[in-house]
């Protein structure tokens, strides 16, 4: 157990009603600290419509879950009084405005507040975290805002870290926890020896519990995973319905993040592994998607909300949180579709849609420079972007953004159709999956910036099916959507003012562009 002692952050008791929640919370110093420090922020790469933490640096989101007609994120956050990890809070009403509040779940006994999940039940919302030097730790909130948690326990861990010497079967770190024929089951992230060549391979050991405070170690959960790598971890674990099917979405140290999918077997509390597939696709840093935070939606699909991993060194802040995506099983039963979610139509302002142009081969054409396009139309750096391509012979089609005028700086999206694996459903030359790469190696002159090599999709397109990108520009950030089957992130930093334009390039035959629609977006607080 931590002898540290308890934290200096102010801490507040706040009532139980709503209005008289909201009434102090506009008193309350910490949270008028907060807002101040973000009047002040100036930073020319701090993303308008992606979460950042008002304060201090971040880590894991936690706990995301929805309560009382709010979205409900955690974060570990870093007060500045007290740079231990401390559970930060903001709630959103439609996953994009985001509201901060103050910090709600403290260090102690613990030294530092960990990552870990959240479950809703009808009259409470359980966090269970790990709680460093000591074990894995619940609290309880029902409040409406989710202001006040009590700890199970009190100054006990519900699973403790083993003593020195202890011979136990199983890790104890990062939790998730869900309910399954009237018990809670829990989840604590770790490795196992027994992969080719006896190398660790991840794993996440099961728990079981009918009061939450007394749990008894069951056995590792996962059967049949040959997706994730040898050398991986399963930290930060969410494990939620999708369909007719399970996910399981967490992160690796090794290798990122990533899910794997099966079937939940409730009898004897396994859960087979059918298929698994990385969310960044390279390792997590630099610049690259770091952990999941995950919940069911309730129809059947999840929301995931990642934090990004930064590739600069920055004053006071580093990772951001990437847009939500919503999760859902393919008709197949066999792979997981995923779309950004949350009301981003609410962000944009004047639209600029372009007639259908045909994009001559090997030519770069700046989009500005088409007919019709105003001067400040189709150029910035927060903004979202929708193309569609046509079917044809090209062997690449390349879309930049954030580009200085002489291509000094640019971020790179290029497809490659039918340049891929083989169609798993058939495994037939014929059908051919489809490759849309990241590219931030070109996006600064920085030379404090890391860059890292592209982030490679692979997404199945039919033949005669148009490819849609949803794309995503936000200072320092580009998210880019396939279709709505697949998505990538990356961290970029230009650092030229000019690197605010958009081209595109056809190679070796000419494309039809069928649809082209931009949107500068506004902030989300």
């Amino acid at each position: 157990m931590s002898e540290n002692p308890k934290s200096k952050v102010p801490f507040t008791v706040f009532p139980t009603d709503l209005f008289e929640q909201r009434e102090a919370l506009a008193s309350n110093p910490l949270l008028n600290r907060m807002k101040e420090v973000r009047k002040n922020q100036t930073d020319p790469h701090r993303p308008h419509y992606h979460y950042v933490n008002p304060e201090g640096v971040l880590n894991d989101p936690n706990g995301l879950c929805y309560w009382k007609d709010q979205w409900h994120l955690f974060y570990q956050g870093y007060p500045p009084d007290d740079e231990r990890q401390h559970w930060g809070h903001a709630i959103s009403r439609d996953l994009m405005h985001w509201e901060d509040l103050p910090y709600c779940i403290y260090p102690y006994p613990e030294d530092r507040c960990y990552s870990g999940s959240t479950f809703v039940e009808d009259d409470r919302v359980i966090a269970m975290y790990h709680g460093t030097r000591c074990g894995n730790m619940i609290a309880v909130s029902s409040d409406p805002l989710l202001l006040n948690w009590e700890k199970v326990g009190g100054d006990e861990p519900v699973i403790p870290i083993p003593a020195d010497g202890e011979n136990v079967a199983y890790n104890v770190f990062d939790p998730c926890i869900w309910r399954s024929n009237g018990k809670y089951y829990a989840l604590s992230a770790g490795q196992r020896a027994d992969g080719p060549g006896g190398q660790n391979v991840a794993t996440d050991y099961l728990f079981e519990s009918d009061n939450l405070k007394d749990w008894t170690y069951l056995h590792p959960f996962l059967e049949g995973d040959r997706y994730s790598r040898v050398g991986d971890d399963g930290a930060c674990p969410y494990f939620w319905p999708l369909g007719d099917k399970h996910i399981l979405c967490f992160f690796s140290h090794s290798s990122g993040g990533q899910y794997l999918l099966g079937d939940y077997d409730e009898e004897r509390q396994k859960f087979t592994v059918t298929y698994g597939e990385k969310f960044n696709f390279g390792p997590p840093g630099p610049g690259g998607v770091h952990a999941p935070s995950a919940t069911p939606l309730g129809d059947g699909s999840v929301i995931v909300i990642f934090n990004m991993n930064p590739g600069k060194k920055t004053v006071g802040w580093d990772q951001i949180m990437s847009l939500p995506r919503r999760l859902t099983l393919a008709e197949s039963g066999n792979d997981v579709h995923m779309e950004p979610v949350g009301d981003v139509e609410s962000m944009r302002g004047e639209l600029t849609e372009l007639k259908p142009f045909n994009l001559q081969a090997n030519t770069d054409v700046a989009l500005r420079d088409l007919e019709d396009v105003a001067d400040e139309a189709l150029r910035g750096n927060v903004y979202e972007l929708q193309v569609e391509l046509q079917p044809s012979r090209a062997s690449m089609v390349e879309l930049k953004v954030l580009q200085s005028p002489n291509q000094e700086e640019f971020t790179r999206i290029s497809v490659y159709r039918e340049r891929g694996y083989p169609d798993r459903a058939t495994f037939t030359r014929q059908r051919r999956t489809t490759f849309v790469t990241l590219d931030n190696a070109y996006a600064s002159l920085d030379p404090g910036v890391h860059c890292r090599a592209p982030e490679t999709l692979n997404v199945y397109i039919e033949p005669e099916e148009p490819i849609q990108l949803r794309v995503f520009v936000d200072r320092s950030i580009v998210e880019v959507f396939v279709n709505n089957r697949k998505a990538a992130a990356l961290r970029v930093y230009p650092s030229r003012d000019d690197s605010i334009e958009i081209s595109m390039r056809s190679q070796g035959s000419s494309t039809q562009v069928s649809e082209l629609k931009f949107w500068p977006l506004g902030s989300i607080y």
